[in-house]
């Protein structure tokens, strides 16, 4: 919006500006000004100084009252440094002294215009990180490892965090980079598992252009990215040899060189590692080094499977349906937590959820039936029968198949429609099998 007594001036910054993707109010009056901004979101302001309503200083403040995000670019006839000054200071943007030309006007808006992308951005990414940080929190008891968890956000030791597949490594590198002094930084999470390994190289420390065909520009590593925050190496087992001296020397050295360079880069990164590997027994079988694995393991975090935490379920249930569904409330019956107790949980917390989600997504009702999901070895069965049905005589294919739909059937009360559903398989599929397998369709 420009704000002038001058319509000429006006009329010629509109034409000027209009075709370049950019739709330009105008305004001859401060107080007409404000109207707009008050009706309209203006992002950019070329507001002149002297002004039929008064000083355009004083305007300045009260435009900034409606968007605080705007930019205001002074325009005035009568150039000084004190003026200049006292633009700033009232939040001006920037400055243009009359006459100027239309690329320099030009030049002033999209400059405004990208310090305003480049605030949205930063905007989203601190929202991103709140959000990252009110999920970092530990579900159930767990005090060993919340207390090791609080050890290491006090200082910047490498951490090392190790568990089964699926039981919140990553959960646990975020609640320690949360809860540290680096909160405000970047948390940069990268899987060695998922990398090719000829790459690697390049995503960690980065490359300067020209180091390899196809390196057209300099690009900055992971390690550089996450100076002054977090990086967190999941799956380190599977890190190739000839990177971990390189990784043990940025460690030590808290500086990298990157491919092709011949200066070193000085970074400051607390790095965490995980891994459900046997680290260990890598070193012993020369497949990792020793050297590494006691600079990565000065804090070292085992994480127990669900299996052996079984009286957190509740509570994990609880946190992970609030998070699936936070605006339908669903029912889980104690019934299903003591039959979800009873399974051995070979994904852990990561196939916990993944049951609950699914559950959610085929409920008929608020009520969701988790159990149902896990098969055979769960629906109506007691860790008794399991441990019988372990050890019994092997069956047919016939028997398997006769008493998975009865026990699904007995789940729901006899009810066709829900125990197809859950079996995977239509209501007139399941009505066909009951007629082969003898059965009436009720449970007995």
């Amino acid at each position: 919006m420009v704000i002038d007594d001058d319509r000429l001036l006006c009329d010629t910054v509109r034409h000027g500006l209009d075709g370049q993707g950019v739709q330009v109010l105008t305004a001859h009056s401060g107080a007409e000004g404000l109207r707009l901004c008050a009706q309209r979101t203006v992002d950019v302001v070329l507001l002149d100084q002297k002004l039929p309503d008064g000083d355009g200083i004083r305007f300045c403040q009260p435009l900034l009252e409606h968007n605080e995000s705007i930019k205001i670019i002074f325009i005035t006839a009568y150039p000084s440094f004190e003026n200049a000054v006292q633009a700033i200071k009232v939040g001006a943007y920037d400055y243009l002294s009359k006459p100027f030309a239309l690329g320099e006007l030009n030049l002033a808006v999209r400059q405004a215009l990208r310090t305003l992308d480049l605030e949205h951005v930063a905007q989203v990414q601190h929202f991103q990180r709140r959000r990252e940080s009110d999920r970092a929190v530990l579900v159930g008891r767990l005090p060993e490892v919340r207390r090791l968890v609080a050890l290491a956000a006090a200082n910047a030791a490498p951490v090392l965090i190790t568990g089964e597949t699926g039981t919140g490594k990553t959960l646990v590198a975020k609640a320690i980079h949360f809860q540290g002094q680096g909160a405000d930084k970047a948390f940069i999470a990268v899987n060695c598992a998922a990398i090719p390994e000829n790459l690697m190289e390049a995503e960690l420390f980065g490359y300067e252009k020209g180091a390899f065909t196809g390196a057209a520009a300099t690009v900055k590593g992971l390690f550089e990215m996450a100076d002054g925050g977090t990086l967190f190496l999941d799956e380190i087992g599977e890190m190739p040899p000839h990177l971990q001296s390189k990784l043990l020397g940025a460690l030590d050295d808290q500086q990298i060189r990157r491919l092709g360079g011949r200066t070193l880069n000085p970074v400051h990164a607390r790095i965490i590692t995980a891994t459900n590997a046997d680290l260990a027994a890598a070193v012993r079988e020369r497949r990792f080094r020793e050297d590494l694995y006691y600079r990565l393991g000065v804090m070292h975090i085992p994480l127990p499977p669900l299996r052996e935490r079984l009286e957190d379920l509740p509570e994990l249930c609880r946190s992970f349906l609030s998070q699936i569904t936070p605006d339908q409330p669903v029912r889980l019956a104690i019934e299903e937590i003591e039959a979800l107790r009873a399974y051995p949980w070979p994904g852990n917390v990561r196939e916990l959820r993944n049951i609950l989600e699914r559950s959610v997504l085929v409920r008929a009702s608020t009520a969701i039936q988790p159990s149902c999901l896990l098969g055979t070895a769960i629906c109506n069965q007691t860790p008794i029968n399991r441990a019988n049905a372990a050890i019994s005589i092997p069956r047919t294919l016939e028997q398997v198949e006769r008493e998975h739909i009865l026990a699904t059937l007995r789940h729901f009360n006899g009810n066709q429609t829900h125990a197809a559903k859950a079996l995977g398989i239509s209501r007139s599929t399941l009505v066909r099998k009951l007629k082969c397998l003898g059965l009436n369709g009720t449970a007995p």
